[in-house]
């Protein structure tokens, strides 16, 4: 599957993985919901997580070729972010799409420990 396919497939469960999650915390309000969402969801996020986990050496070897091919495949990018944060993003998409169809159980475990970094307050890189 090529790698802009993975990324579609792991955006869309990442994300609903992580309204799962805010409503857990039993947030009602969908104001509230979306805003809270949007700081684990957006692209600085995402390239904030997934370069933590490539730092930290927390992804594997296929999962990095995940993250490559969405990384390659992403193009451009879009106005409001600039072409490495993007694509960085969109490697993350792909890591979580080639693990739904291949490992379940480790996309979520990725996807926590996502949650974690974000809740650390580190989406724009302030620990390193």
């Amino acid at each position: 599957m090529n790698g802009l396919t993975l990324a579609y497939i792991g955006d869309s469960y990442y994300e609903h993985q992580i309204r799962m999650y805010l409503i857990g915390l039993h947030l009602t309000d969908v104001n509230d919901l979306h805003k809270k969402a949007i700081t684990y969801t957006s692209g600085v996020a995402q390239a904030s997580i997934v370069n933590h986990f490539i730092k930290d050496e927390i992804i594997t070897e296929e999962e990095m070729d995940f993250f490559k091919r969405g990384r390659n495949a992403s193009g451009k990018g879009r106005g409001n972010m600039d072409p490495k944060t993007y694509s960085h993003a969109t490697g993350f998409e792909a890591i979580i799409g080639g693990l739904i169809l291949k490992e379940k159980s480790r996309a979520d475990a990725l996807i926590m420990k996502a949650i974690e970094w974000i809740e650390k307050g580190d989406t724009y890189g302030k620990n390193g």
